[in-house]
């Protein structure tokens, strides 16, 4: 295999802690259960880069967001998605460190890609490609199609790892060989099987 691709969220990260979601809920003055609904019900088209910041937490909140509380709820939201899951990041700096290429997909809008973007511990991976910056989104074939072409490697040589059995199965429609992450020593054994 040529190319390693990771996913990001929930994979080289850990899922938003509850602590993290309660400060984005009370910095909304919203009720948890409507901001969870709303947070997820408009986060595809937020990744695929059709709504801007403003747009995208009004529909959230169900009302006109504008200015410093967008700014407060975009870092929030950010934070949310910055806590590294260890053993994840341990696998990937040996990769780094053994020369393999490896690269980053993820679904993300752009503000959440620029926050990303300035984490350390993703700073080893060269290719980057975000859902937003590219206007498609996983699991549709296109985008595996563009980051095949962009990495100039032919779909068979790349391995793709996504939590997410859709985004896996949406990789392998396009000829990638698609991991499902479980954790992080699965995944090594996978990996290693594959790279043997």
């Amino acid at each position: 295999m040529t190319w390693i691709v990771f996913d990001y969220g929930e994979v080289l990260s850990l899922p938003q802690p509850a602590a993290d979601v309660a400060a984005m809920v009370r910095a909304a003055g919203a009720e948890p259960a409507a901001f969870e609904r709303g947070y997820w019900a408009h986060r595809l088209e937020f990744d695929r880069g059709a709504l801007s910041d403003e747009q995208y937490w009004s529909k959230v909140l169900g009302r006109e967001v504008s200015g410093g509380e967008v700014s407060r709820l975009v870092a929030l939201d950010v934070v949310s998605w910055t806590h590294p899951h260890d053993g994840t990041v341990a696998l990937l700096r040996e990769l780094l460190d053994r020369g393999q290429d490896v690269a980053l997909l993820s679904n993300a809008p752009a503000s959440m890609a620029d926050g990303l973007d300035r984490l350390p511990w993703i700073a080893g991976i060269g290719p980057r490609f975000y859902s937003a910056r590219l206007g498609l989104v996983k699991p549709d074939r296109e985008i595996f199609e563009l980051m095949a072409r962009e990495l100039d490697a032919p779909p068979r040589e790349i391995v793709f790892i996504d939590d997410r059995q859709l985004n896996v199965a949406g990789a392998a429609r396009a000829g990638l060989t698609g991991l499902h992450f479980r954790d992080p020593e699965t995944l090594r054994r996978e990996l290693g099987a594959l790279l043997s």
